[in-house]
């Protein structure tokens, strides 16, 4: 009864880390301020335009190396939902008002917006807890060692090929709501905006829950083909 209680603990505990340790990581270390009235107008706007319904927004401040204009000059970009439903937080940086269009902020807004509606947070979190308490469940010899370390290489299996699926069909939604074309070159512009290539999948990425952007890119160029004809 206790190995059994144990291993509910473990699990029970690794989702929750996983689910609601980066929003509290991200309020306690991050330098974080709420959006101006001007600010908020606007993004209500952009919001509404990407499909993205958030319980409160943090504006990461920009930092002194990251004040300037042009490109080589600009802030990182970055945009994020964390937390639990009904206690979701959007994150993002000054940049993302300061220096890049509408369009991408649309595009990236709604790249999150089909990643909250596909709950992908959610998943990654309920995998992660699988896959640490098989892993316990081996350890304390809850199940003999064979059969856990099976178990865990097809859990582990199983939620790199799932979470695949749930972040396509979270980049699909986006695209229902704003336009392939326009997630892709918000992916695009992010990535160059960071001097960074967007890699595509080979053997190393195969153990990866998340696609490789280049990969989604690809997804969303054919979608954006697939709807133009």
């Amino acid at each position: 009864m206790l190995t059994v209680a144990l291993l509910v603990g473990v699990a029970v505990l690794t989702f929750l880390a996983v689910e609601i340790g980066p929003l509290y990581a991200a309020d306690r270390f991050r330098d974080l301020r709420e959006p101006t009235a001007a600010e908020r107008g606007r993004l209500d706007y952009l919001r509404e335009t990407a499909g993205l319904d958030a319980d409160r927004i943090a504006i990461e401040r920009r930092g002194a190396d990251d004040a300037g204009t042009g490109d080589e000059r600009v802030g990182p970009v970055e945009v994020a939902v964390r937390g639990p439903p009904r206690r979701r937080v959007l994150f993002l940086s000054e940049a993302v008002l300061d220096d890049v269009a509408d369009d991408v902020a649309i595009g990236l807004l709604a790249a999150e917006a089909g990643r909250v509606e596909t709950y992908y947070g959610e998943f990654r979190a309920v995998a992660v807890a699988a896959v640490l308490g098989v892993l316990t469940a081996t350890v304390t010899a809850t199940v003999p060692f064979g059969a856990g370390f099976v178990s865990l290489a097809a859990v582990g299996f199983a939620a790199f090929w799932v979470g695949r699926r749930v972040q396509y069909a979270a980049d699909d939604r986006a695209a229902d709501a704003v336009g392939a074309g326009r997630v892709a070159d918000a992916f695009e512009r992010v990535a160059a905006i960071r001097g960074v290539e967007p890699e595509t999948g080979d053997w190393s990425t195969w153990f990866e829950v998340q696609p490789p952007l280049g990969d989604r890119i690809a997804a969303l160029r054919e979608r954006e083909e697939s709807d133009g004809e």
